[in-house]
């Protein structure tokens, strides 16, 4: 690869006015892996996700839920995080607020209006397309097909249909900024080229983004960057994921059809989520379905068995030249993860052949391990979901309170530590409502546990519980 040790990427973020949906999982488990492989290969990469928390959608629900805008984003910022935690996504080296970010906004757009490149309106400063002769060059359109059938709405005093705003006048009732334009707050494009050129300098190796992101967003960008700077390319590699899609249309906020982050994780683990994404090469679409996810969770467990049993105490087995090599060349073609994710199968299988042969695989799994964790993987056994106490001790009072009501004596004056103790209270209880004949009243019980996750079972040597998670 022609760059130097020190890679500057840049990565297109979420807009945080609702919970993230495996859409945006998909692309940041792509641009994680690429990250990941990078520093593998000895680059040193320096990671910058930007963090949209003012834009017109935050501000309609915010209105809508009568809460503060910065509420609403902040309480989703915090839930994305959580999401890209759970998923094994490696952090961000910045995330940097748009809202945190407007000095430098004010400082490119006061230059492009100096220079010629853009032009206020009403309060409004809107980027002037015609000033750039290569307008459209990054996604291969002309200024005149774009025009076609594109009209300038009323009141938005553009000089040309597809003059982008920098910066809007504030309605009423709206978050806003001074500027030398009048209160506003910054148009969408904006916001990345004041973030990349603060953090990562004038020229960036890597912009990641969504198929979706290509025009206009990432259109503009390019044009407002390179005008302000005056270096050219402003990005050395465009990289564009495919979308991934739910049915025929693509999951999306604004068109509802989506599976949260959340929703995902509550059926299946991160490895099973992460295998299924990258069994796709990361610039072609990928079709949600629970037969595919189900199917990636299997192939998980089939690494994880050849990971995790036991290595054999025969001849050891070099596994280094062949698969180390073939995964390399795998990631080097474009970063075709579902090759790598191919040889790691390969890997699991000879594994398994050797040990049955009596060989000692303790390096192949080692290795395993180590190419699975480039991509992201674990491998570990998913954990067990904790029981909430709170929960349980609820389950307490409603079952004590149904005793009183049915006119029973049955001593609750226990105290409740921890799970342990609670599971052993709730069982005593039960124990002395199936003594009493209360079937209804320990079925209950039962149902209650049961819809937490915990199984209760009845035996010769008295009542056992589990998580079933």
């Amino acid at each position: 690869m022609p760059w130097s040790n020190d890679i500057k990427m840049y990565v297109c973020g979420v807009t945080p006015y609702s919970d993230s949906h495996v859409g945006h999982a998909m692309s940041y488990i792509y641009f994680d892996v690429i990250r990941r492989y990078l520093k593998l290969r000895g680059y040193s990469v320096k990671y910058v996700q930007n963090l949209t928390d003012i834009d017109d959608k935050i501000i309609d629900r915010a209105s809508r839920l009568n809460i503060p805008v910065g509420e609403l984003a902040g309480k989703y910022i915090d839930a994305f995080f959580a999401d890209m935690d759970a998923l094994n996504i490696l952090r961000a080296d910045v995330y940097p607020r748009a809202t945190e970010e407007i000095p430098k906004m004010l400082e490119i757009i006061q230059s492009l209006v100096k220079g010629g490149y853009a032009y206020p309106a009403k309060g409004s400063v809107y980027f002037r397309v015609r000033s750039v002769p290569d307008y459209g060059k990054l996604s291969h359109r002309t200024l005149d097909s774009m025009e076609a059938g594109i009209r300038i709405e009323p009141g938005e005093e553009k000089e040309h249909p597809m003059d982008f705003v920098l910066w809007k006048a504030s309605k009423p009732n709206e978050p806003s900024w001074h500027s030398s334009w009048g209160p506003g707050r910054p148009g969408w494009h904006i916001e990345c080229s004041a973030m990349s050129v603060k953090y990562l300098g004038e020229t960036i190796d890597i912009h990641g983004g969504g198929q979706d992101l290509i025009f206009p967003h990432h259109e503009n960008e390019t044009v407002q960057s390179e005008s302000f700077t005056g270096k050219k390319p402003f990005v050395k590699y465009w990289m564009h994921n495919g979308l991934l899609r739910l049915g025929e249309e693509k999951m999306s906020k604004s068109l509802g059809n989506l599976v949260t982050i959340k929703e995902a994780l509550s059926r299946y683990s991160s490895d099973g989520i992460r295998l299924f994404v990258l069994s796709s090469h990361y610039r072609s679409p990928l079709t949600y379905s629970e037969e595919a996810l189900a199917a990636a969770e299997r192939g998980v467990t089939r690494l994880r068995e050849a990971v995790f049993s036991e290595g054999g105490t025969g001849e050891k087995i070099d596994f280094e030249p062949p698969f180390r090599l073939n995964f390399s060349n795998a990631m080097d073609d474009d970063f075709n993860t579902s090759q790598a994710i191919a040889i790691l199968f390969d890997m699991a299988r000879a594994i398994n052949r050797f040990k049955l042969a009596g060989r000692n695989v303790v390096p192949g799994q080692q290795l395993l391990l180590e190419l699975a964790s480039v991509l992201g993987l674990t491998l570990r056994l998913p954990a067990e979901a904790p029981v909430d106490i709170k929960a349980l001790e609820e389950i307490i009072a409603i079952t004590g309170e149904q005793i009183r009501k049915a006119g029973l004596r049955i001593d609750i004056a226990a105290s409740v530590l921890d799970v342990d103790s609670a599971m052993g209270l709730i069982i005593s209880l039960r124990k002395h409502l199936r003594e009493a004949r209360q079937w209804q009243l320990a079925d209950d019980v039962r149902k209650q546990l049961d819809e937490m996750g915990i199984s209760i079972e009845d035996t010769s040597k008295g009542t056992v519980w589990k998580s079933k998670r």
